[in-house]
């Protein structure tokens, strides 16, 4: 494909060489949201997008209005979330948008969300209170991550807790506490602990490098094209 690039710190330098090494081939590299001048005239296939909460929304609009697929790894823009939807469904575009496109964390999702699931469900009044840990890079713009986000979201879509937030509430069972820190050279941890008086269960992932979440983004961007609606890596993971 011919792809275009939004957003070119390291992360967007990792796609790259990714995007490169499967093939395709670098259309243009851009830090602003590109005019509809610059994709209209364009033979662009394909945009990836990892920018900043502040363009994040501008960028995907004017890609889904321009009738081009965008996958979209930027965090931080939860707000506008249904309002994306809802132009995809006007103008029938092709989007992605995942908080994590490493294949491990959603993994990781996959585990956490079938946890919450077993504790919601279960007969025996199972009584773990549940707190998500993340440490990021200093640079990292949001707190809590996304990915931090989406797994507090999937415990309380299956009804194990009522609410997430950065205070810890010891006290509430039914209340997630995340706990954000931000130190250098830190890449990505991510941890769900469910915790009793009996025993303590853990979940963990560590990203080693930012080859994971590259891949993962060329892996779906891979899969979108051709295809039309608004999709998530869980789509393309079949998870």
């Amino acid at each position: 494909m011919n792809i275009g690039f939004i957003g070119y710190g390291k992360m967007g330098q990792s796609i790259e060489i990714q995007a490169i090494l499967r093939g395709h081939k670098k259309l243009f590299i851009t830090n602003q949201t590109p005019t509809y001048k610059e994709l209209k005239n364009s033979n662009i296939e394909m945009i990836i997008e990892f920018s900043s909460p502040k363009f994040a929304v501008s960028n995907i609009i004017i890609c889904i209005e321009n009738n081009i697929p965008i996958v979209s790894g930027t965090t931080g823009w939860d707000s506008d979330f249904c309002f994306i939807k809802n132009t995809c469904k006007k103008y029938n575009g092709s989007f992605i948008y995942s908080p994590n496109f490493s294949i491990g964390v959603n993994i990781l999702f996959y585990i956490n969300k079938n946890i919450a699931k077993i504790m919601s469900k279960s007969n025996f009044n199972l009584d773990y209170k549940v707190s998500i840990k993340e440490i990021h890079h200093k640079n990292k713009l949001d707190t809590p991550s996304g990915t931090a986000i989406a797994l507090a979201k999937d415990i309380i879509l299956e009804n194990y807790c009522d609410n997430w937030g950065l205070v810890s509430l010891k006290e509430n069972k039914r209340y997630i506490s995340i706990y954000s820190k931000r130190i250098k050279n830190i890449i990505g941890i991510h941890s769900v602990l469910y915790e009793s008086d009996i025993d303590s269960i853990e979940i963990k992932h560590i990203a080693n490098n930012r080859t994971g979440f590259a891949l993962g983004s060329v892996i779906a961007a891979e899969w979108l094209y051709k295809k039309f609606g608004f999709f998530s890596m869980k789509d393309v993971i079949k998870l």
